[in-house]
C-alpha cells in the first residue's frame, strides 16, 4: 500500500491545505510534460512482492513489527496487518538478465524475512489469500501500528457511513459485514512496475489493460476466502468491496469505488488518469508537502509531487500509473496489481515474464487497442479471468472469442516470447520462464485449480481446518525447497495436498473450538412445530437442533432427549394446536466461542452435562460442538499418538 509519512486525523484547514498542494503538484506536472522533462527512451522494470507471516500451526502470525526490527533489511516495510510484510525490489533495465536478478532479489529478501520470522517462531507464506483465515484474525488490534493505518481505517469508515460489506458468490458463497479495513489484509498480491515515456503512456496503459486479464487467468492462486470456495482469484472481487468508500445511499449513483479496473481507454496520457482520480474521489489522508512545486522548478531541479502520490496511493486501480524520481530525473511507470503473490518465486517471475513480455510484443503490432477492442471487452475478459481462471472465455482483438487457455498457448506466448527476445532478454531466460506459464497452461493446473483439486481430493477426510491446514503445509514445504535450493517445482508440477498425520500438527490444527466445529447448520425458530425440529434431527442425522429468532440471535436447542420426552407424555389432544419449539426447547444454552480453548469445551460439557454446545461470535450462531466432535477429535489425536509411538 506504500509508504508515507501521513498526518493523523485533519481538519477542514489541514484539508485545504493540502487539496492546495495536490493541485499545485498537478500544475507541476504538467509542466514537466510540456518540457518534456519525463524520463524517455528507457525501460525499467521492478516489483512488490507481499506476504504473510504464518505461526506453527500456519495461521496468521500478527509479528510484522518484531520481523521487521529481526530482519534490519530497508527492502522490508509493514503493510495493513501486523500479519502482513511487503518487499519493495530494486528497479532494473529492462533486458539481459533482469528477470534472473529479480528471481534472485526475490529468493533473497523472502528468505531474509523469513529467517526472522523463524527466530521469532513463525515463518513467511507466498499466497493470495491465506487458506487458514479466519474471521477472527481480522480484528482491529492486528492493523499494523502505525499512524498511517489507522488514518486510513477511520478515514474511509467516515466514508462509508458504516460497515463495509462483501458479496462474493463462486462455488460456495459468502455475505459479511465487517466493522474495519481489515478485510483488504486477506489478499496479498505480487505487483510489477513498468517504466515507460510520457507520450508512449497513454497506448501502452491501454494495452496493459488489454494484457491483464490473459495474463491473470495463467497466474490465479485465490480461490478461497474464510473457509470457502469462491473466484479462482478471489482478491479481486475481495479488494473491489473491502474498501469500497460508497454509502449505501449513494449506490444508485455513477459513483465509482476506489478500487477499479476503469470505464474507458486512456485518450491522453498519465495526467488525465490523475486529474479524473482527483476529481472523483475525495482526499482522505494528507501529509507534510515540504517546498512548492513551483519553486523546485524554478531552481531547474525536479519536485517529488508527495502531495500526488500520496492521494495516488488511495485510489487502487488495478492498473495504476506512479510518478517518480530517481537520481534527480522524473519518470512515470504502470503499476499492475492484480497478480497475486505466489505460489512460488519461480511462478510468481514467470507470470511477470509472461506480463512484461506481452507489453513490449504487442505494443508494435497492436498500437491502438483502443481502436481494435471495445473498452467493454477488455473489463468484462479482467473479471472472467478472475472468476474462472484459464476456463474464462475471453474476446481478443477483431472480437474473437477464445478459452483463455488456447489464447494464451496459440497466440499469446509466441508475443511475449518476441517480446523478450526484442528487449534483449537472454534466450534462456526467456526459455525458463515462459516455459513454466506454458507447461502450467497445459497442464490445466494454476494455484488455484491445484487448491481446489487438493480440497476436492480430501474431501470426506477430516476437517475444514485440517484441509486448509494441509494446503498451506504443503505451499510453505515446496517454498522452502525452492528457498534451499532445490530444483525448482513450479505449481503445475505439485501434486496434491495431503492431510498431516504428524502429532503436533493434529494437535496445533485441534486447540480452540472454531477450528473443528460444524459451520453447516440448520436452524428452527420458536415458533416452528415439533414436527419439523424432528424432521430435521432424522433427515440430517443430528441430535441437536440450534433455535434462532428472526432477528438471527441464537434463544435455544432443542435435543433428541426434548423429542422423547415429549413423545412419552403422548400426543396432544384432538383440536388442540400442535405443539412448537418454544414448548421443549433448552432457553439460553451455555455456549462458547470460537476461540475457546478444546480442552475448555470438554470441561463446560462435563460440569453442565450437556452433549452440546452452540459456538457464537457476540450474539450470532457460527457453529456448533457436539459429544460427537470431541470423540472424533479425540480418535483422530489417538491415533496418530499411537502411530507415532
Amino acid at each position: 500500500m506504500g509508504e508515507h509519512q501521513v498526518s493523523e486525523q485533519a481538519n477542514e484547514e489541514q484539508l485545504q491545505a493540502f487539496m492546495r498542494a495536490l493541485l499545485d503538484d498537478v500544475e507541476a506536472l504538467e509542466r514537466l510534460l510540456q518540457d518534456d522533462r519525463i524520463e524517455s527512451g528507457v525501460r525499467r522494470i521492478g516489483a512488490e512482492q507481499e506476504m504473510f507471516l504464518v505461526d506453527r500451526a500456519l495461521r496468521p502470525a500478527p509479528l510484522a513489527p518484531e520481523v521487521l526490527e529481526r530482519a534490519a533489511d530497508g527492502r522490508l516495510t509493514t503493510e495493513l496487518a501486523r500479519f502482513n510484510l511487503e518487499a519493495n525490489l530494486f528497479p532494473l533495465p529492462f533486458g539481459g538478465d533482469c528477470l534472473r536478478r529479480l528471481e534472485a532479489e526475490l529468493s533473497d529478501v523472502i528468505g531474509r524475512a523469513a529467517e526472522a520470522a523463524r527466530a521469532l517462531g513463525a515463518d513467511v507464506l507466498l499466497t493470495g489469500i491465506l487458506p487458514t483465515l479466519r474471521a477472527g484474525d481480522l480484528r482491529l488490534d492486528n492493523l499494523t501500528p502505525s499512524p498511517r493505518y489507522h488514518e486510513l481505517n477511520r478515514a474511509l469508515l467516515q466514508l462509508r457511513q458504516g460497515h463495509f460489506r462483501a458479496a462474493i458468490h463462486g462455488l460456495d458463497e459468502l455475505e459479511m459485514t465487517h466493522d474495519n479495513i481489515l478485510l483488504e489484509a486477506c489478499n496479498t498480491s505480487f505487483q510489477v512496475h513498468l517504466q515507460v515515456g510520457a507520450r508512449e503512456f497513454a497506448p501502452l496503459y491501454n494495452l496493459a489493460q488489454a494484457v491483464t486479464a490473459p495474463v491473470l487467468a495463467a497466474a490465479v492462486n485465490s480461490p478461497l476466502l474464510l473457509g470457502q470456495r469462491l473466484w479462482h482469484e478471489t482478491r479481486i472481487a475481495l479488494f473491489e468491496s473491502s474498501i469500497d468508500t460508497r454509502p449505501s445511499d449513494r449506490e444508485l449513483r455513477q459513483h465509482r469505488p476506489r478500487v477499479h479496473f476503469g470505464d474507458g481507454w486512456v485518450r491522453e496520457g498519465a495526467l488525465e488518469i490523475f486529474r479524473e482520480d482527483i476529481a472523483r474521489f475525495r482526499v482522505i489522508m494528507t501529509a507534510e508537502t515540504g517546498e512548492p512545486p513551483a519553486a523546485v522548478l524554478a531552481r531547474g531541479e525536479v519536485p517529488d509531487l508527495k502531495a500526488l502520490r500520496v492521494h495516488n496511493g488511495t485510489v487502487y486501480r488495478w492498473n495504476r500509473p506512479c510518478y517518480g524520481v530517481a537520481e534527480g530525473i522524473a519518470h512515470l511507470r504502470i503499476e499492475s496489481r492484480a497478480l497475486p503473490a505466489g505460489p512460488t518465486v519461480l511462478d510468481e517471475v514467470a507470470n511477470a515474464a509472461f506480463f512484461f513480455g506481452l507489453m513490449s510484443g504487442l505494443a508494435a503490432e497492436h498500437p491502438r487497442v483502443d481502436l481494435e477492442m471495445p473498452f467493454e471487452d477488455a473489463k468484462a475478459n479482467f473479471f472472467a479471468a478472475a472468476r474462472h481462471g484459464l476456463k474464462a472465455q475471453l474476446t481478443w482483438f477483431g472480437g474473437q472469442s477464445l478459452p483463455a487457455a488456447e489464447l494464451v498457448l496459440s497466440r499469446l506466448l509466441p508475443a511475449a516470447r518476441a517480446g523478450l527476445s526484442a528487449a534483449g532478454i537472454d534466450a534462456a531466460d526467456v526459455d525458463r520462464y515462459l516455459g513454466v506459464v506454458e507447461e502450467r497452461v497445459r497442464r490445466g493446473q494454476t494455484g488455484a485449480q491445484w487448491a481446489l483439486g487438493s480440497l476436492s481430493a480430501m474431501a470426506g477426510h477430516g476437517t475444514p481446518e485440517m484441509q486448509h491446514r494441509a494446503l498451506c503445509a504443503a505451499m510453505l514445504a515446496r517454498q522452502r525447497e525452492e528457498a534451499r535450493g532445490a530444483a525448482a517445482r513450479p505449481v503445475h508440477t505439485w501434486e496434491p495436498a495431503a492431510l498431516e498425520t504428524d502429532l503436533d500438527l493434529l494437535r496445533d490444527s485441534h486447540r480452540t473450538v472454531g477450528q473443528f466445529m460444524s459451520t453447516d447448520l440448520f436452524t428452527v425458530r420458536p415458533t416452528d412445530i415439533v414436527d419439523f425440529a424432528a424432521s430435521v434431527m432424522e433427515w440430517r442425522h443430528v441430535r441437536h437442533v440450534p433455535v434462532e429468532d428472526d432477528q438471527g440471535r441464537l434463544v435455544g436447542v432443542v435435543s433428541h432427549r426434548a423429542l422423547l420426552r415429549l413423545v412419552s407424555r403422548g400426543a396432544a389432544p384432538n383440536g388442540s394446536a400442535p405443539p412448537t419449539v418454544a414448548s421443549i426447547m433448552r432457553p439460553d444454552p451455555v455456549t462458547i466461542t470460537p476461540e475457546t480453548p478444546t480442552l475448555e469445551a470438554m470441561r463446560i460439557m462435563r460440569e453442565q452435562r450437556v452433549a452440546c454446545l452452540p459456538v457464537v461470535a457476540g450474539e450470532r450462531l457460527v457453529g456448533i460442538v457436539t459429544e460427537r466432535d470431541l470423540l472424533d477429535v479425540s480418535a483422530r489425536l489417538l491415533e496418530a499418538f499411537l502411530r507415532e509411538g
